[in-house]
């Protein structure tokens, strides 16, 4: 296969593995924030995690341009969300928020 087809076919998935809008523990989990989904779950019954200022259910919905915290043992990281990708690989995991 040819390398320029190789590079398109790649770009096609990538862009079709964007989405508009995504749960918050799997956006917590796809972006590699947190290692499992349920212990995302976990962390927003527990109001560690926070949308846009305000505790946020697992079921919260995730659109690009949103404000992340969550607050873990001593800590908390604040993020902006930059992409929503459906499966993320580790390289792309990092691009799909900006640290604040």
């Amino acid at each position: 296969m040819p390398a320029r087809a190789k590079d398109r076919r790649l770009a096609s998935r990538r862009r079709c593995n964007r989405v508009l809008s995504m749960r918050i523990d799997k956006f917590l989990k796809n972006s590699r924030l947190i290692k499992r989904r349920a212990i995302a779950k976990e962390a927003c019954d527990r109001e560690r995690v926070f949308l846009n200022g305000r505790p946020a259910k697992p079921g919260a919905e995730v659109k690009v341009g949103d404000i992340v915290l969550v607050r873990f043992g001593n800590g908390e990281i604040s993020v902006r969300v930059t992409a929503l990708l459906e499966s993320a690989r580790k390289e792309d995991a990092a691009s799909m928020y900006e640290v604040l």
